[in-house]
């Protein structure tokens, strides 16, 4: 598969927070829930963090509380997005990591959509995400988060 830009529109770079990412990192040997809801709580706009309380509402497989965090991640992304000068087509690279957060949660939702049998929701997030960065998805189910 070609990864060339063909639409010749600019690749949109976001903003990386770290303040998330660490937030994050710092669940491991705590109280994974507490720490991901205050990481909500405190970062509210952050497409990373409802990824991953989608993700972990997934684990447990609560399929519909997956779906609506993913779902809040998403319409976060999408701002993210129009704030960086995205205008609906074009790459958003999975290798920068201040995209990672929007890609990851139309992941999610993609997955969760799935897992509730909404099949053109999928089907419309799949081409979100190829037309993205076709390296995405098999970025994210390999693990390189």
């Amino acid at each position: 598969m070609c990864s060339e830009n063909l639409l010749g529109v600019p690749p949109t770079y976001l903003t990386d927070d770290p303040a998330v990412r660490e937030a994050l990192a710092g669940a491991i040997g705590f109280d994974v829930d507490d720490v991901l809801e205050q990481t909500v709580r405190d970062h509210p706009t952050s497409s990373l963090a409802w990824a991953v309380l989608a993700d972990r509402a997934w684990s447990r497989r609560e399929l519909v509380q997956s779906y609506a965090y993913a779902r809040v991640g998403y319409h976060r992304g999408l701002d993210a997005l129009r704030r960086g000068g995205w205008k609906g087509p074009g790459p958003v690279p999975w290798s920068h990591e201040g995209n990672r957060g929007v890609l990851l949660s139309l992941y999610m939702l993609r997955r969760a959509a799935e897992g509730i049998g909404e099949t053109d929701e999928v089907t419309r997030l799949t081409d979100f995400l190829d037309g993205s960065d076709p390296a995405a998805i098999p970025a994210i189910e390999a693990g390189d988060r």
